[in-house]
């Protein structure tokens, strides 16, 4: 890391790293997927149809992991 980074406060380099994120999700349309990750996404995609297992909730997750924490 660059030492003039590390003299900014945490919360500012917090809030570049989350402005640097969003600059990449705002070009995200540029990055290309390989044909590899396509069928990796359709096999996941497939699997999921066929298992129909939904999951849960993110807040119910977070909740567990917390617990073992």
């Amino acid at each position: 890391m660059k030492p003039e980074l590390r003299e900014l406060p945490i919360s500012q380099r917090v809030q570049l790293v989350e402005d640097i994120w969003d600059s990449i999700t705002e070009d995200q349309g540029v990055l290309s997927v390989t044909q590899t990750q396509k069928n990796e996404l359709d096999r996941r995609l497939e699997n999921y149809q066929k298992d129909g297992d939904q999951g849960r909730k993110a807040s119910d997750a977070l909740d567990a992991i917390r617990k073992k924490l």
